[in-house]
């Protein structure tokens, strides 16, 4: 079935232009999501396709050919490695493909044969990052903030935070009632997403309705990380960390000042709360004027996860177990902040990391509101991937902005809010007092150290790069092969993440847009000006787009190589089989070495998300592009220039468009 996908995909693809679109169907989205079956105060929307109702007959993820990954991975090595090195690491990588990586292969399809129900990467991606001891704290954890309100008068923080608390719990009352639409890429969607359609594909059985929806060229997308949006939580413990889940929680985690809230935002009967009664607790919280904690409890989940889980032991073992059960069982975290943003430097910093008081990381996510409404979801990665958290933002801003529960001139419900508002007590010791303290320490540590920056580039965006039949991502990470260059005179490991959800389990696959098209193409224009004439530059550009599209489709279904062989090596791990030595090739760590990773993030409901570098040396680059312009929002350590860097990618984006314009660069 997977090879019957690739070949209508791609066929698909080329035909309708939509290749940036599917690849990250998580993150370029339309906000039509919602049935036209109207609403209640209770759901989003009733979906007349069960939102589960393709799970059953999702196509499995594909385990890649031996031979096509180590062809793929040598292709990405190329641009890296001069000839010497690159005839080592082919003699290793052709040895690793004829012998132990043959078995290794044979033993891994033969498990996932074994394995109808998931994927083959899943089990080990969950250990990946459950494994990890690194803070969840710029290592993991992302952001994505929402645009404001266009009603001005509801970017209240008090309105805001109120409608954002209704619109979130009208969501997951929907899925679990199984209402919400179900997540499809549609390609032609004058015939899939239609009201005659839907009612037809109700009627076929879960088992067979893929089916349905790829006769129609529409491509059901997995929802199995859903589930963990709510009441979930990451539990710290030695070696490897635990996720945890309980549905019976009916309250909201809020967090002010450092201090930490929890009240009742479903009744007994499992219905909302009335909005009035929840805008007047949370007025109560922000009213609070209790100073802020000495010891606050939330900076311990910024630690090292050996630590905390020591530390979670001594919480528990003072008697806090109840209350960090409530924590951990809450819906979701609100953080209240008290601070008016500057701007968007400082709504990057605030959103990715904080002061660490005022947050608990753990959360599968948080949703924070600063004094003056500025709102974004702060999301634990373990769990699962962007798919769940975006379709999420999304429809919590069309519910807010469109049909608000909530208005300015609304009135606080009388009630008895003090009771209703529980703020939570732990007891502590002089040994968990000393841990907070030296939590705070690590945390400035390691935040003091972070720079942003962002870059607007108002010159032409993806309307003009489409009339030029160029792919508006493959452009925007030349430009970034171009400005590294610029800057630092060489390619790097770079890495563009790429969502696998068109497959049961899928998480995500790695496109390496480093290439020896954009090798050469970075060469042209950074090293050469001049040299090359109009028209050499344009089919450059154009060999560029080419194979990033093909390297887009590949990854896209499953055909990367970085997974394949992340799930080898860790296949030989659980055996205790000593490593290969293509493991143990310097050039295998440094393609593993991420110094350029980028993550594309384009929706009607997010301003910018961001994260940090995966390496010291390395940047962190969030970007879009826009139909006039493109934006990227980058993070850096101290051994890298993020404002010089910008500078040199925003001289390659204009070079670009002056060679699209039909004028020659100097």
């Amino acid at each position: 079935m997977a090879n019957l996908l690739s070949m209508q995909f791609n066929a698909s693809l080329k035909n309708s232009g939509s290749l940036t679109t599917l690849r990250t169907a998580v993150l370029v989205t339309k906000l039509n999501y919602s049935s036209r079956n109207g609403s209640s105060a209770d759901y989003l929307h009733r979906s007349v396709v069960p939102s589960m109702h393709y799970q059953k007959s999702l196509p499995r993820l594909p385990v890649p050919k031996l031979e096509d990954t180590i062809t793929r991975y040598l292709a990405a090595q190329r641009p890296l490695l001069d000839d010497d090195q690159f005839r080592t690491t082919e003699k290793l990588a052709q040895d690793f493909q004829s012998g132990v990586g043959k078995q290794l292969h044979e033993e891994l399809v033969a498990q996932d044969k074994n394995n109808k129900h998931t994927s083959y990467i899943s089990a080990p991606w969950f250990d990946m990052y459950l494994c990890a001891r690194d803070s969840v704290v710029l290592n993991f954890n992302p952001f994505m903030s929402f645009n404001p309100d266009p009603k001005t008068e509801y970017n209240d923080q008090l309105v805001r935070g109120t409608n954002m608390v209704c619109s979130a719990v009208r969501f997951m009352k929907t899925i679990r009632a199984g209402l919400l639409e179900p997540e499809v890429f549609h390609l032609n969607p004058a015939k899939s997403d239609t009201d005659s359609f839907k009612k037809f594909i109700r009627w076929v059985p879960s088992s067979l309705s893929w089916y349905g929806a790829y006769m129609v060229n529409a491509y059901p997308l997995d929802m199995s990380q859903y589930f963990r949006l709510f009441n979930s939580t990451r539990i710290p413990k030695q070696g490897r960390d635990e996720l945890f889940t309980d549905e019976k929680g009916r309250h909201l985690l809020v967090m002010r000042k450092g201090h930490m809230y929890v009240f009742d935002i479903v009744d007994g009967d499992g219905n909302l709360v009335k909005p009035a009664e929840i805008q007047s607790h949370l007025k109560y919280i922000l009213s609070d004027s209790t100073p802020a904690p000495a010891f606050p409890l939330g900076v311990l989940t910024s630690e090292n996860r050996d630590v905390w889980a020591g530390l979670r032991d001594k919480l528990l073992a003072a008697g806090n177990g109840e209350t960090l059960k409530v924590v951990d069982s809450a819906i979701f975290c609100l953080c209240l902040d008290d601070e008016n943003m500057r701007d968007h430097i400082q709504i990057s910093h605030n959103m990715l990391h904080g002061d660490g008081c005022n947050r608990w990381y753990d959360k599968s996510f948080s949703i924070i509101l600063t004094k003056d409404g500025q709102a974004a979801i702060n999301f634990e990665h373990s769990w699962g991937d962007g798919v769940a958290v975006l379709r999420f933002q999304n429809e919590v801003f069309k519910d807010t902005t469109e049909q608000p529960l909530l208005n300015p001139s609304s009135a606080p419900a009388a009630v008895d809010s003090a009771s209703a508002v529980r703020r939570l007590q732990f007891n502590l010791d002089s040994e968990l007092e000393n841990g907070i303290v030296k939590a705070k320490e690590n945390f400035h540590a390691a935040v003091s150290k972070l720079t942003i920056d962002a870059l607007e580039f108002k010159k032409g965006g993806k309307e003009q790069l489409k009339k030029k039949k160029l792919s508006p991502d493959a452009i925007a990470q030349l430009a970034f092969q171009m400005g590294f260059l610029r800057q630092y005179g060489k390619t790097v490991a770079t890495y563009e993440s790429c969502s696998t959800a068109a497959f049961k389990h899928g998480r995500t696959e790695t496109i390496r847009p480093a290439t020896i098209h954009t090798k050469r193409c970075a060469h042209a224009f950074v090293c050469q000006p001049g040299q090359h004439s109009v028209e050499q530059l344009l089919a450059m550009l154009n060999e560029c787009s080419k194979y990033h599209g093909k390297l887009t489709r590949e990854a896209a279904m499953g055909q990367g190589f970085d997974r394949h062989l992340f799930a080898l090596r860790y296949l030989a791990n659980s055996k205790g089989q000593a490593l290969h030595s293509l493991y143990k090739d310097d050039a295998y760590a440094a393609i593993n070495h991420n110094i350029l990773s980028t993550s594309t993030l384009t929706s009607p409901a997010v301003n910018l998300g961001g994260f940090a570098p995966v390496v010291p040396d390395g940047f962190g680059v969030g970007y879009g592009v826009h139909d006039d312009w493109i934006g990227c929002n980058v993070s850096t350590y101290p051994a890298r220039d993020v404002h010089e860097f910008l500078q040199c990618v925003h001289k390659s984006l204009e070079d670009i468009f002056t060679v699209l314009e039909g004028k020659p660069i100097s």
